[in-house]
């Protein structure tokens, strides 16, 4: 049976929860809930297939196309003998010049592919490119003809970056009031959909509003599937669900760059990536709806059959009681409506200080993660590797969290982890390209010990503000921090100004945090504050 009719006077007398049937009853953690942790490892996969533009829009090398020497199109041969009597060298890198070539001297002159003489071009005077060749064809950049027009070709990224920030209420709006279903399979849908469609762009500007509408739409994946993965498991595996949650969405990155490497046509990589997808929408009958949000929204009956469901493949009993507690809970009277925090900030120093400080922890946070991921491409000529390693790290550096946040403390581990990550940024600015194994160990340490951060933040901003406000200013933190995933794939155009500009601007923000964490309390063992008050006292 899945119901125990015993009753005791202990239980009644206790404050009746999901929390307390899955600690005492159901099980923190049984076969019910690890099915649905290997379930919603799938969709939070999926989710990190957002980042394609990694790829799809991957700069590629690109030269002026010289018609006075028979190239016709942008697929002529890259390096001909004779190339470097029509575009200049750079000395430092011993490349071609990607947006000027050398004067003709005889304009209008037909010359041949296999002959092109250095006497037919000034070596004095320079001009910009009127089109290009190309030295590969696997991104948008060869389709579109976008040589040279580098924040054009990075804009895929912010876009796609943006959309992530403006499908917060909307995926809230779905998943509070049809459920927590509802959100991962509309989420779904529009993935599959406008990434699909993505594949068959016409030009750079339909490429464009695709890539925002995939995520607009769809990037609610990962906080849907995130929300549906721990509502159901206790107190005591919370940090360990959230670390393997968030492995699973490193996982999938893992897998984004497996599958590129083997499907180099960046039209095939998107319809690879995106046509299983459609397979995520049997989670409509595979999937029942998340059981805190029908309790929550008094819809009894099917709520009574999930926890029925969780018992029976738990192998475990709920008592009748405590059913009877979860279905018809007592009513509560608000002797007052819910307040706005606005007010309270500005009338608390401590409360002021804390919603200044932690929404910069978020947006660095972000910066550094997206930034290091997309930047790790540029590391060597083995691009795809350089990428698996960059998101694999992140792995080790997520379950590190969970062992140094109770045993060192929430100030403690985040400190460490800004001020390593700052460190790592800085020291791979000034290390030798010949020493490319260092580079990539000091590298991988920067990503690292962010992603031991990105795992640690909510966890710390959550006990840091009380229960009243703890949700609203939780949100506002973790919004304002997209602003830094919407600017960190820019960061590859700022080395055309210094090579190490864009990790000399990590390591400036990963210490400003470092710096940043240093001015709040620890919050290891302390009460989680419910009143302003306790959260003022910490």
């Amino acid at each position: 049976m899945a119901i125990d009719t015993s009753e005791s006077s202990d239980t009644k007398e206790k404050n009746i929860d999901l929390d307390y049937v899955l600690v005492n009853e159901l099980g923190q953690f049984g076969r019910f809930q690890l099915k649905y942790i290997c379930l919603i490892a799938l969709p939070l996969m999926t989710a990190a297939f957002f980042s394609d533009y990694v790829f799809t829009a991957a700069a590629l090398p690109h030269r002026c196309r010289i018609p006075e020497c028979g190239e016709r199109n942008k697929s002529a041969v890259f390096h001909p003998e004779w190339i470097a009597n029509a575009v200049p060298v750079i000395e430092d890198e011993s490349e071609l010049a990607s947006c000027e070539r050398y004067v003709s001297v005889y304009p209008g002159y037909n010359s041949s592919v296999l002959d092109c003489p250095i006497d037919l071009f000034d070596h004095s005077r320079t001009k910009k490119c009127d089109g290009f060749v190309y030295g590969g064809d696997n991104s948008v950049v060869y389709d579109f003809d976008l040589g040279c027009e580098e924040w054009l070709r990075s804009l895929s990224g912010t876009l796609s970056s943006l959309g992530t920030l403006l499908v917060l209420p909307l995926v809230g709006f779905i998943s509070d009031h049809f459920g927590r279903r509802m959100a991962l399979l509309f989420s779904v849908f529009n993935t599959a959909l406008f990434g699909i469609s993505k594949a068959f762009s016409v030009n750079y500007t339909m490429f464009l509003i695709l890539q925002l509408l995939e995520t607009t739409l769809g990037a609610g994946l990962a906080s849907s599937a995130f929300i549906f993965g721990a509502e159901l498991v206790g107190p005591k595996y919370r940090v360990v669900t959230s670390a393997t949650l968030a492995s699973a969405f490193a996982l999938g990155e893992v897998l984004l760059g497996a599958i590129a490497w083997l499907v180099r046509p960046w039209r095939t990589l998107i319809l690879t990536l995106y046509i299983p997808v459609f397979l995520l929408l049997s989670y409509h009958w595979i999937l029942f709806e998340s059981v805190r949000w029908l309790l929550a929204k008094q819809k009894y009956d099917e709520a009574r059959n999930v926890l029925e469901n969780v018992a029976k493949t738990n192998n475990a009993d709920i008592s009748a009681t405590s059913m009877d507690a979860l279905l018809n809970p007592p009513t509560i009277v608000r002797n007052r409506q819910q307040r706005s925090p606005v007010k309270f900030i500005f009338r608390s120093r401590v409360l002021f200080r804390r919603v200044c400080t932690t929404p910069i922890w978020w947006m660095t946070t972000t910066f550094i993660y997206y930034g290091l991921s997309i930047n790790s491409t540029s590391l060597s000529s083995t691009i795809y590797l350089n990428y698996i390693l960059a998101v694999a790290v992140e792995i080790p550096g997520f379950y590190s969290a969970v062992l140094t946040l109770d045993r060192f403390g929430r100030r403690k581990t985040l400190c460490c982890g800004f001020f390593i990550s700052a460190a790592c940024n800085l020291a791979f600015i000034f290390i030798p390209l010949d020493l490319s194994i260092l580079r990539l160990v000091i590298y991988l340490g920067g990503k690292f010990s962010i992603s031991l951060v990105l795992a640690s933040l909510y966890l710390y901003t959550s006990e840091l503000y009380p229960t009243e406000f703890r949700h609203s200013l939780l949100g506002f933190s973790s919004m304002v921090g997209r602003i830094g995933s919407v600017c960190a794939p820019l960061t590859p155009l700022l080395t055309a100004y210094w090579h190490g500009l864009p990790h000399t601007i990590f390591a400036i923000f990963g210490a400003l945090s470092g710096l940043l964490v240093l001015t709040q309390p620890e919050t290891l063992s302390k009460k989680l504050p419910d009143t302003l008050e306790e959260a003022e006292a910490i």
